[in-house]
């Protein structure tokens, strides 16, 4: 819920709110944080990136949404709304009627994600009897009908195969169909085009901006792949050491990066256009949340940095109309978000 400029209340459109979710695993080291403290919010219709490196804490989120962070090891704490609803809490039965049904997920890895002793048909139809009230023969028509939905050919033979006897196109496809089946508000794709070859990638894009047109599904869409948000996003959020670090419409992140984080996942963009014959790199990596440096955690590889990014932890601040950034090179110009929502 935002305040206009008369100071009445405005209801947002929001299918998902996350407020201040911080997830924490259990090690033999001590405690994890493997996501701390993250807010943002998801409109019904749009498509919203979360990008960052590998370690980033981008599919940590994704999961813990889900409900699927593993317990005791993990615990989750903050909030989670789905249309309004409270759902961090809530007990693997009740997860379940949402999970799959009100959000689905499109994981990493098809060949990992679907059962490999089950037929296509089998886990496809199983997925469908879940959540719809359908006969068998009801539900496999379903399932033939997404699968010619996602584009794939002879849907009726593909039902009898195995994901082993599927390229991995077409296994993605299969993951989208199940996770589409049953018309879900939300769609949360975790590196849908991970290892696939341009031109398949390319397709699956296509077929997910098609799926939401017809079905206005919201997406969240987790990759560190800049083109694909660029392509496929209205909105980004930026992800570094388990917090945002910067979020804006697509538009401004790439026309005005803030962050020298982003500033530097762009630079590191391959373009036709460029003559350079070497990639620019972020120097080092991510660092390990066993060893996370005080103050800002992108300082150790930041060229930006001083003195008080060593001692003291920034705030995301806006630097403009519906952008935020976490960088002490703005915390003089720019209140902090909490300051301006009072």
């Amino acid at each position: 819920m935002d305040l206009d400029k008369a100071g009445e209340n405005v209801e947002e459109d929001y299918v998902l709110e996350v407020d201040q979710l911080k997830t924490i695993f259990r090690t033999e080291d001590g405690d994890i944080p493997a996501v701390s403290g993250v807010s943002f919010s998801l409109k019904a219709g749009e498509t919203l990136g979360i990008v960052g490196e590998s370690g980033s804490g981008k599919s940590v989120t994704s999961l813990s949404i889900m409900g699927l962070i593993p317990k005791p090891q993990g615990r989750l704490s903050g909030s989670i709304r789905y249309k309004g609803k409270e759902i961090i809490n809530l007990s693997e039965g009740e997860m379940r009627e949402i999970r799959g049904n009100e959000i689905s997920m499109i994981f990493q890895e098809p060949m990992t994600s679907l059962n490999p002793v089950f037929t296509i048909g089998n886990q496809m139809v199983e997925a469908v009897l879940l959540h719809m009230e359908l006969s068998k023969k009801e539900a496999e028509q379903r399932a033939i009908e997404m699968l010619r939905q996602v584009g794939i050919p002879r849907a009726e033979e593909i039902m009898k195969e195995y994901p082993h006897q599927l390229s991995g196109g077409m296994r993605q496809r299969v993951m989208i169909a199940m996770a589409m089946s049953c018309n879900p508000s939300i769609l949360i794709a975790d590196e849908p085009t991970t290892a696939l070859d341009v031109t398949i990638q390319a397709q699956i894009l296509d077929l997910m901006r098609n799926l939401k047109k017809d079905f206005n599904t919201s997406i969240l869409l987790i990759t560190h792949d800049l083109g694909v948000v660029a392509e496929m996003c209205d909105r980004v959020i930026v992800m570094y050491a388990g917090k945002i670090v910067e979020e804006s419409d697509v538009r401004t992140l790439f026309k005005n990066p803030n962050h020298p984080y982003t500033k530097g996942l762009i630079k590191s963009t391959p373009r036709l256009t460029s003559e350079k014959q070497r990639l620019y790199s972020i120097p080092g990596n991510v660092p390990s949340f066993k060893e996370m440096p005080k103050g800002c955690k992108f300082v150790p590889r930041c060229e930006y940095a001083k003195d008080i990014c060593y001692k003291n932890e920034p705030e995301l601040v806006y630097v403009g109309e519906d952008h935020k950034s976490s960088c002490w090179l703005n915390i003089e110009q720019a209140p902090s978000i909490e300051e301006d929502a009072s």
